[in-house]
């Protein structure tokens, strides 16, 4: 994407009320005003608050928000030129369910309070196969300490990746550290029992998976308390 692109769509989400774009200082400062108060100042409703991690261009969190009206979904992703194809698509369809915040996963627990979240969903995170990079899965021991800190008491994290390794991972970290795997399936397209919002609707890339017959695997489970 050329660079006069990405400002054009920097300064066109900055139009969009559904897109929140505060700087670093003021989320390590908890000045963020949404924190603990999503639902009754920008949903303003009591629906069930999910998450998505990594939201790239905001396809899920805009599928998942069409199909499912009575929960609220926030996409999160550091580069806010790639989700302003999901806020604008939300903008224009006048889906008022779903936002977007352009940020670091590491920061959430400075915009969400604790046990404000019900659901969050990871979709097709980068493996980050090397070992050094052990420390930027997002599914590691640390990250699940992080969501544990904002999900409630019964809420659930799912996985969805085209990566074997990064489905492998998850699972036995999951089982050695005595988290509660709800489902777990490595094809979900071609093995049944797969849950409806899973398969209905693919994001752009994973759409070039299938086309190269690449398994589509899929985690649900909750963090130990």
């Amino acid at each position: 994407m050329g660079s006069k692109n990405k400002l054009k769509r920097f300064k066109e989400n900055e139009t969009f009320d559904n897109v929140f774009q505060p700087t670093r200082e003021e989320v390590v400062g908890d000045l963020f005003p949404l924190k603990g108060k999503w639902n009754a100042e920008f949903f303003k409703n009591d629906n069930p608050l999910v998450l998505e991690l990594g939201c790239g261009k905001g396809e899920y969190s805009v599928g998942l928000a069409e199909r499912y009206p009575n929960k609220n979904f926030v996409g999160i992703d550091i580069k806010g030129a790639r989700f302003w194809r999901g806020a604008k698509t939300a903008v224009e369809t006048g889906l008022h369910n779903v936002a977007f915040i352009r940020t670091q996963i590491e920061l959430i627990n400075h915009i969400f309070a604790e046990n404000e979240v019900d659901e969050i969903w990871i979709t097709f995170p980068d493996p980050q196969i090397k070992y050094k990079r052990t420390k930027h899965r997002m599914t590691n021991s640390e990250f699940l300490q992080l969501y544990k800190k904002v999900l409630k008491k019964e809420g659930v994290v799912n996985l969805k990746t085209d990566s074997e390794f990064m489905h492998g991972y998850t699972l036995g970290l999951l089982h050695g550290e005595g988290h509660e795997v709800l489902y777990a399936n490595h094809n979900v397209y071609v093995n049944e029992g797969s849950p409806e919002e899973v398969t209905a609707f693919q994001t752009f890339y994973e759409k070039q998976y299938l086309e190269v017959n690449k398994a589509i695997t899929y985690i649900r489970f909750k963090i130990k308390e």
